[in-house]
């Protein structure tokens, strides 16, 4: 069978590390019906989110614990978490109490935040780019330090955001999936599955490799999201799986900066109201 779409390509060399820890790039070259370039190219942007280790002649499972550092994180998928968050900017209400956490998709989004808003945080880009404003409040929790999110983690953070009630809170995920809503590590998940108890309203942010993704950590129930926002590389069947789960979908176009809203409500489950 020829694999000839990126993202079922790369859901296929997911499901085989998943299977065996370990896939060849050559093998799977042959074996998908493409040149062992382009599984290289697929193996580069499935390490760069955390997915699978380079290692020689291919790549393996990833060290769960572990996660990919903030930075390479963040130059990944660029494109499509710039997107992704332009099209979330109008889901922040005026003068609402907004939390934001430790993503490199929520980190982009933290550049565009109008004036008014309260920021509840740990993470420190977005604490670094609410600082220089002088239109927005921060409230800025503490913790013990985490390298590879760039963040504050632990009891600190977590009684800290137990004192705190805020309208919305956005996130973003390692992988996305029927199951639930995923993260690399215990610590950021912990932190997320907190900031989600305190919100009125939960907004996921997605680039549609998240959709093709594994993690170990579940912190959510995709049921549980009043608003995901995802970018139009999603392809149909993921779509599907969020326009029947998830409250409202919004599709953001890589093309420009206008969102596309793809609102269609799971049976039995109310529209999300906006704070």
């Amino acid at each position: 069978m020829r694999y000839t779409q990126a993202p079922e390509r790369r859901r296929e060399l997911l499901r085989r590390v998943s299977e065996t820890g370990y896939v060849s790039s050559t093998d799977a070259a042959a074996e998908l019906g493409v040149s062992e370039m382009t599984i290289r190219r697929d193996l580069r942007q499935l390490a760069t989110q955390g997915l699978v280790n380079r290692v020689a002649g291919g790549a393996s499972a990833p060290t769960p614990a572990s996660g990919v550092p903030f930075e390479q994180r963040r130059g990944a998928a660029t494109a499509e978490k710039e997107a992704v968050a332009r099209a979330a900017v109008p889901l922040v209400p005026a003068g609402a109490v907004v939390a934001l956490d430790a993503g490199t998709t929520v980190a982009a989004l933290a550049a565009r935040l109008p004036g008014g808003l309260t920021v509840v945080t740990h993470s420190v880009p977005v604490i670094t780019a609410c600082t220089g404003r002088e239109d927005l409040e921060l409230i800025s929790l503490g913790g013990v330090y985490h390298r590879a999110t760039r963040s504050f983690t632990g009891p600190l953070t977590r009684s800290g955001l137990a004192d705190l009630a805020v309208d919305v809170v956005v996130l973003s995920a390692t992988a996305a999936a029927s199951t639930g809503v995923y993260s690399a590590n215990a610590a950021d998940a912990e932190i997320k599955r907190a900031m989600a108890r305190i919100a009125r309203r939960v907004v996921l942010l997605l680039d549609h490799g998240k959709l093709a993704a594994h993690a170990p950590m579940r912190f959510l129930d995709l049921a549980a999201v009043d608003t995901v926002v995802v970018d139009a590389g999603a392809d149909d069947d993921q779509l599907a799986l969020l326009r029947t789960t998830c409250r409202e979908v919004v599709v953001a176009p890589l093309d420009d900066g206008t969102a596309v809203p793809a609102t269609r409500p799971a049976v039995g489950v109310a529209q999300a109201v906006t704070p």
